[in-house]
């Protein structure tokens, strides 16, 4: 009887236990759990040529499902374990099933468990005349029904372990519960209840040759119960000391039986001594079975997990960059509950003059193909911002990419460059959530714009907003995992990231230096999120979070003239040069980029056309700018030997540490940096 109360664990409608009589060469029925006693009838002898499940786990002598109601029960089917002997098959449990369908692997495993276990003590049993008896299910029993269903669920190894300690504890009076994996030859624990770390600590990476008691259990797969912390001394002298430093006075020690072999132990153990009667060793045996197969299935997952999120963690930034203009910290939150990464990514890129490109996207879906998209999508981005294209025309080849990569595929992005000289933040979004700007005094503003499609599903062109940001302030971007869930509207989530910013983002702007800017970001990002996600353990989205802050140029650091539209112009660009340079004192600086604008300004007037603007940057490094009114791309030339001309571009490459240029709606510019020698600095 004891079998059948562990197979009512299953929520099945039913259980019977047949007992084979190899004289007469029948299955007699030997005892009933939930079927009537008119339905039971129906089965108390079974001759070996019939085709029901009983009879068909006996000739396989293993598992068997047959579907359909044979009982007039209600149920969807029948399932049965043979009770295998030392001499043969000796009997079959079989459960009636009420679900849709056949029992699931974990739900076989654990039948397997209790018909092992059945076995055992139906050999010792006298052969009883046939009976049809009902039992009510207890507590107990429901109880173990939920922690099937609990186990099925679980995920992650955690999740198996709070199964256990929500469903398995109760009901047997217990209060401590210790689960361990066995790897390489040591005992590591998986989560405990009702153990302190310092205690924990102590058998945690123990060889298992050095704890008796899993030398036991693990090498005999048996488990183990002591009723008193004398016994338990008695039985294992050189740990005496561990009942008073775990607080227990009773224990199980169970086995964890996955494919055949142990693969770890689950320990419950009690504050007080106690005694454990047939039917709860047998209970509790059967049930480590099923944290078994559930731990196993749980830690392949989060094998598989913990690469995916390496992976998607090594296409995210390590550091971000601290720039003159900008300083930034983010999190990246990934999905606390779900079987696959997502695509969430952010990044800060440097660009010419001090400006700066932020970006923060999410590939719709989860798994590693969308990781792998993320990370595509990051060196695209990182790509094109580097050729100084405006954030409309960005995010339109980045659409061509997403379109490219299979009509399933879609991605939100919004895409911002700051320019500290001008303090306009220009950006562009493709089903993005839009930006939020926080000032020094505490006010937000969260832009109410309507937002592109997203990529993949967009036709361009892509609409370009501008914001004049004050001389300092905080962008936030993030993705919509941090402000929308199940429970909670993207409006909502805005508006409590609105207040939680109004509230705590005051003292990011009186940071003492650099470092300590960066430390105080950090403590707002971790705000934002302990605030918007407060039960992170189970969301089912990945969230990202990007906090910049902006710093305008002070005037002082930047120079700019209007050139005449002649050969003169290279002269006053000269005179230009050193004379901002000597106020600025980096007359060291005064050759090289007199001869830098020199070359720049004598290439408009050759080859480009006017107006023709020269500007000086001072910063980290010395910016040298030329406008002019033509969109002609300068490209270095291979000259000859005998060739006069052709070699300017060559010449500013060597003279620069960089070099490039970015278009304008109405012209470009060609500019060079170069290191400001470190005394001048």
């Amino acid at each position: 009887m004891l079998a059948l109360k562990a197979a009512e664990c299953l929520d099945s409608r039913g259980a019977l236990l047949h007992r084979w009589d190899p004289v007469a060469r029948r299955l007699r029925l030997v005892a009933v759990s939930g079927v009537a006693a008119e339905s039971a009838e129906a089965w108390a002898e079974l001759s070996e040529d019939q085709q029901v499940a009983p009879v068909r786990a006996l000739r396989c002598g293993e598992y068997a499902w047959v579907a359909g109601d044979n009982l007039g029960t209600g149920a969807a089917g029948t399932a049965a374990v043979p009770l295998l002997g030392a001499d043969g098959p000796i009997g079959v449990l079989s459960v009636i099933t009420a679900g849709s369908g056949e029992p699931d692997e974990i739900q076989r495993s654990f039948l397997h468990s209790v018909a092992g276990w059945a076995a055992a003590r139906l050999e010792d049993l006298p052969h009883p005349a046939p009976a049809c008896r009902s039992v009510a299910g207890s507590e107990r029993t429901v109880r173990m029904g939920k922690l099937t269903s609990a186990l099925a669920e679980a995920v992650a190894s955690r999740e198996v372990v709070q199964a256990v300690a929500a469903h398995v504890l109760p009901p047997f009076g217990a209060d401590g519960l210790i689960v361990w994996v066995f790897e390489s030859g040591r005992q590591h624990v998986v989560d405990s209840r009702g153990y302190t770390q310092e205690f924990l600590g102590l058998l945690d990476g123990l060889a298992v040759t050095d704890y008796p008691v899993a030398a036991d259990v693990f090498g005999a797969c048996t488990p183990r119960f002591i009723e008193s912390a004398a016994e338990y001394c008695r039985r294992y002298p050189t740990l005496g000391h561990i009942p008073a430093a775990a607080r227990k006075n009773a224990w199980a020690f169970l086995p964890m039986v996955a494919s055949g072999h142990a693969i770890g132990m689950c320990l419950v153990s009690f504050t007080r001594q106690r005694s454990f009667t047939d039917e709860e060793r047998t209970l509790l045996t059967a049930l480590s079975g099923l944290v078994g197969q559930s731990l196993e299935r749980a830690r392949l997952f989060d094998v598989e997990h913990a690469r995916a999120q390496g992976l998607q963690r090594g296409l995210l930034p390590r550091t971000l960059p601290r720039l003159p203009a900008t300083c930034a910290a983010a999190r990246y939150l990934p999905a606390g509950r779900g079987e696959q990464v997502g695509g969430d990514w952010y990044d800060v890129i440097p660009l010419s003059a001090d400006r700066v490109a932020m970006v923060i996207g999410d590939v719709m879906g989860h798994g590693i193909p969308e990781a792998a998209t993320m990370g595509q999508l990051r060196t695209a981005v990182r790509t094109l911002a580097d050729l100084d294209i405006p954030p409309d025309e960005l995010l339109s080849r980045l659409n061509d990419l997403v379109n490219d990569l299979g009509e399933d595929c879609y991605a939100t992005c919004l895409y911002a460059v700051f320019d500290p000289i001008t303090r306009i933040c220009s950006f562009s979004l493709a089903g993005h959530v839009p930006p939020v700007v926080v000032h020094p005094d505490g006010t937000v503003h969260r832009p109410d714009l309507t937002a592109d499609p997203p990529l993949g599903a967009a036709e361009p062109p892509f609409e370009t907003h501008q914001i004049l940001l004050p001389e300092e302030c905080l962008l936030v971007l993030c993705t919509d995992g941090l402000v929308e869930s199940a429970t909670q509207f993207v409006d909502q989530g805005l508006a409590r990231l609105h207040q939680v910013l109004t509230q705590h983002a005051a003292p990011t702007f009186t940071a003492l230096d650099e470092n300590d800017a960066v430390r105080r970001l950090d403590d707002l990002c971790e705000t934002v999120v302990a605030a918007l996600l407060p039960d992170h353990g189970s969301t089912s989205d990945d969230a990202a979070l990007l906090i910049a802050h902006t710093q305008a140029t002070d005037a002082g650091d930047v120079a700019s003239w209007i050139l005449p539209e002649d050969p003169r112009a290279a002269g006053q660009a000269r005179a230009h040069v050193r004379n901002q340079l000597a106020a600025w004192g980096l007359d060291e600086l005064a050759i090289t980029t007199e001869l830098l604008a020199s070359e720049l300004v004598g290439n408009v007037i050759r080859h480009a056309k006017g107006p023709i603007r020269l500007r000086l940057l001072r910063s980290r490094s010395l910016t040298c700018e030329v406008y002019d009114g033509s969109p002609s791309t300068p490209r270095i030339r291979h000259a000859a030997h005998t060739d006069e001309g052709g070699r300017g571009l060559q010449l500013v490459a060597a003279l620069s540490k960089r070099w490039g240029a970015r278009y304008l709606h109405d012209g470009k510019c060609i500019w060079t940096e170069q290191d400001i020698p470190q005394c001048a600095a």
